[in-house]
């Protein structure tokens, strides 16, 4: 797909760029150049096969979910000072 040297221009007073013609025609090989190759990326099939990575993971490989122990809430909480509802805890950085 070709641009036109209407579009850089306008593009350019959008940017606030000046170019000299010859930096003009150069943008313009290059705008086009980006253009092509997105056309060209578009064409490729980008769908997601999550059988073809190699990170599948069978339900027979993951470990059983077993409740663990938590931590008393008492002792959690016993750094920090309750004021209407809240928990306020000291400083860790200054």
């Amino acid at each position: 797909m070709a641009v036109e040297l209407k579009t850089i221009q306008h593009l350019c007073e959008l940017s606030k760029l000046d170019y000299d013609e010859d930096g003009m025609k150069k943008v313009m090989g290059e705008m086009s150049d980006i253009i092509d190759l997105m056309d060209e990326i578009k064409e490729f099939d980008l769908t997601y096969d999550d059988t073809k990575d190699g990170n599948e993971i069978r339900f027979d490989d993951t470990r059983e979910d077993v409740p663990e122990e938590s931590f008393p809430t008492e002792k959690l909480l016993s750094n920090a000072e309750n004021t209407d509802g809240c928990y306020v805890v000291p400083k860790v950085v200054e």
